[in-house]
């Protein structure tokens, strides 16, 4: 019989750190991937000869320092370094902001001595919340449960340690938190700053991998995701994964494969298999089937469930809401050969800045006409750029003498309007891109010998992101804790039993942190011990 524990869908960092966990705990674990190589989005490939880089996640803070203890990611030959200065905002003007241990305070003062001040302040305010959230970051949140039985009482108790960790929030932090979750980062910036870049430089965190404005509500939420991060133990810390991050990815494998898990390429899944309400196992797109105890999926809720589950099998109240799951990032990614590193002509020449995070999105006004000229007519007109060069930081990647950048590029609508095709326009938004960041570092352009383009739809086809939706689902309100992916599914189990989410979809969302893979693994294990023990 061609038969395990447990399936999982996708060797994504989830889907990877899930099987780890279970293959640990002694279960027989299978993971089939669709494409020809493990990683999902977490992959580094050469895209020119001789020019390696991270194809489309790019930078590491958010991956959780327990999973890489557990899994023992540095013994299988995970190596992160911290950017050398944090983030580099060039201005038209001229004028830049600079930021990073000994460096930001003086930097802002240049611009503004009263932003000087605040925004320590408003740094701590950001950092003792996101301390507390970290602690719920590996907890299942508090499940929504229909009745008065075990699993009602259960999460009472849950419910009681979730708010018991919140209660170490002062009231007024717990008014700041309520306000990160509800309001724009735009209002809440103009309040705090007068700064333009100093806005900007939170305001950027508040859209990436958000097809929104910055004063969008709800938007200030997403900058506080992105302040949950470390690396190497430095909190608020950006850094690099020497060999791109597919070297997250592969040492995830190892450490799966080292305790006993199967990993399989090439091979897709074409259904969910659910026999009598349970998920039973998966067909492949070949035809085998695999039987297994529980299914784990690490693929987007909307396409695990309008795709691969029958409909049949679910409420049609169920399928009516998970069809409605918002996706949509905004995102065109690129990555370029470069035959010289580019010279800023707000800070010419090398120096650390190049290590940076060096974001073109001079004010919060910039990036709210992004947003609205992708609405209008498909792309930004002046988009928002990230530009990270890692061969500043990784000789590895590029032959001698020259580099390799990443453009994260926003915004861009996931479907263009009036029938439009990607196809027809991807190359036309990269040659937008790059003179983008030519306006800011001349000779920019010619410096680019080759690269890659991703576009919503690209990024659609080739990991499953749909809309180009890097977290699995937009970072809304009605998408986070408790109700991600579902009000009465945030406990990582589906509507079918033996259905479990692991990926992004599940709490606490996007980004490279192994989290939901970890506490997926935790929910099977728990089920696993109730039914054999």
């Amino acid at each position: 019989m061609n038969e395990t524990d447990v399936v999982i869908i996708g060797a994504g960092h989830n889907g990877l750190t899930c099987a780890a966990y279970l293959a640990m705990a002694g279960l027989r674990v299978r993971v089939v991937e669709r494409r020809k190589v493990v990683g999902g989005a977490a992959v580094t490939e050469e895209f020119c000869p001789g020019f390696r880089n991270s194809v489309a996640s790019y930078t590491v803070s958010l991956l959780n320092p327990q999973v890489v203890a557990d899994l023992k990611l540095a013994d299988h030959g995970l190596r992160i370094v911290e950017r050398r200065a944090q983030n580099f905002l060039p201005a038209p003007d001229g004028s830049y902001l600079l930021t990073g241990e000994g460096r930001t305070r003086a930097s802002v003062a240049k611009l503004s001595q009263r932003d000087a001040v605040e925004i320590d302040a408003f740094s701590q305010e950001l950092e003792a919340i996101a301390d507390v959230l970290r602690q719920l970051v590996l907890r299942s949140p508090p499940n929504v449960v229909e009745g008065f039985g075990v699993g009602a009482v259960s999460e009472a108790f849950n419910a009681l340690g979730t708010a018991n960790i919140l209660r170490r929030l002062s009231l007024e932090q717990q008014r700041n938190l309520l306000d990160l979750f509800t309001r724009s980062a735009g209002e809440m910036l103009d309040e705090r700053f007068e700064s333009d870049l100093v806005k900007a430089l939170f305001g950027f965190d508040a859209i990436v991998g958000n097809y929104a404005s910055p004063y969008a509500a709800g938007s200030a939420y997403v900058m506080l995701h992105h302040a949950f991060g470390e690396v190497n133990g430095k909190k608020g810390v950006w850094g690099h994964a020497i060999g791109g991050m597919g070297a997250i990815t592969q040492a995830m494998a190892k450490a799966a494969r080292g305790h006993g898990a199967e990993i399989e390429i090439d091979a897709g899944v074409r259904e969910v298999i659910v026999e009598n309400g349970r998920a039973t196992g998966v067909v492949l797109d070949n035809g085998e089937t695999i039987r297994a105890k529980y299914v784990a999926s690490n693929v987007n809720p909307k396409l695990l469930y309008t795709h691969l589950v029958p409909q049949g099998a679910l409420a049609p109240e169920f399928l009516a809401r998970i069809s409605r799951w918002r996706n949509g990032s905004g995102t065109f990614r690129m990555n370029v050969a470069l035959s010289a590193l580019p010279s800023f002509t707000a800070l010419p020449g090398s120096g650390d800045h190049l290590t940076a995070g060096i974001i073109i999105a001079p004010s919060l006004g910039y990036m709210d006409r992004a947003f609205r000229d992708a609405q209008d007519f498909g792309w930004s007109r002046d988009p928002v750029v990230e530009v990270l060069i890692p061969s500043t930081l990784d000789d590895s990647l590029s032959p001698p003498g020259q580099h390799v950048a990443s453009l994260f590029c926003q915004h861009v609508a996931p479907q263009l309007p009036d029938g439009k095709s990607w196809d027809d326009h991807r190359e036309e938004v990269a040659d937008l891109m790059i003179a983008t960041v030519d306006r800011y570092a001349p000779g920019f352009a010619s410096s680019v010998i080759g690269r890659q383009v991703l576009s919503p739809l690209d990024l659609e086809r080739q990991f499953g992101l749909l809309g180009g939706d890097i977290f699995h689902g937009a970072l809304t309100l009605n998408q986070l804790f408790s109700a991600r992916p579902m009000l009465g599914h945030a406990d990582y189990r589906g509507p079918l039993k033996g259905l479990y989410h692991c990926g992004s979809g599940a709490h606490p969302g996007g980004g490279v942190t192994g989290a939901p893979g970890h506490n997926a693994a935790r929910a099977i294990l728990a089920d696993h011990r109730a039914l054999f023990s």
